[in-house]
């Protein structure tokens, strides 16, 4: 196979899958403004009153139950494309070099939308390290890593509302500067072993 042909057969290949996220985007918003029906529809089907407690207890699972499943499709693969743009490579070199304050509150808005869980984000503390990343900016990083779930703030935003959702983004956020902005204040790179 020679090279023109790799290059005209990976577009082509790509082509369903351009057509089709739209489509499922719109079956997506259509199937989650209407659950509330569907679920009075099902509920009225079942011989359910929602007056009843066994009613609107089947109603709130009907609802309730795809509603969670829909948020949680929705966001998994919403963060899936964003953390296709931010490998830990890259995440690193745009911590390198940040002074602190500044390095503190980009590395907690970066450790939001970057994949990693507190598993995977102590190898990283490691790489920021050895890349010259500050202490207290990689610290930054490793609290709001895992504490600032994007899946949890979306299904936040989706059952309580935003004031809930953005209460929970600013304390997370809010903690993990504090936190890097103390550790980095205590100079303690010195008791570093890498």
């Amino acid at each position: 196979m020679t090279d023109n042909t790799a290059r005209t057969t990976a577009p082509a290949a790509l082509t369903p899958w351009l057509w089709g996220l739209p489509l499922a985007a719109a079956l997506w918003v259509a199937i989650y403004w209407h659950l509330s029906d569907l679920a009075d529809l099902l509920v009225s089907a079942a011989g359910l009153s929602r007056t009843t407690h066994w009613g609107e207890a089947v109603h709130f699972f009907l609802y309730d139950t795809p509603k969670v499943l829909l948020l949680l499709t929705g966001i998994v693969f919403l963060m899936g494309v964003i953390q296709t743009f931010f490998a830990p490579e890259r995440t690193r070199a745009l911590l390198a070099g940040r002074r602190l304050g500044i390095g503190n509150a980009m590395a907690a808005s970066l450790g939001i939308v970057t994949p990693f869980c507190s598993c995977s984000a102590v190898p990283l503390f490691i790489g920021f390290l050895s890349a010259g990343v500050p202490l207290g900016i990689t610290f930054s990083f490793l609290i709001a890593a895992p504490m600032i779930n994007e899946i949890a703030l979306a299904l936040l935003l989706g059952l309580f509302g935003w004031q809930v959702a953005a209460l929970y983004l600013g304390m997370g956020l809010l903690i993990a500067i504090v936190a890097g902005l103390i550790i980095g204040r205590l100079k303690m790179e010195r008791y570093l072993v890498l």
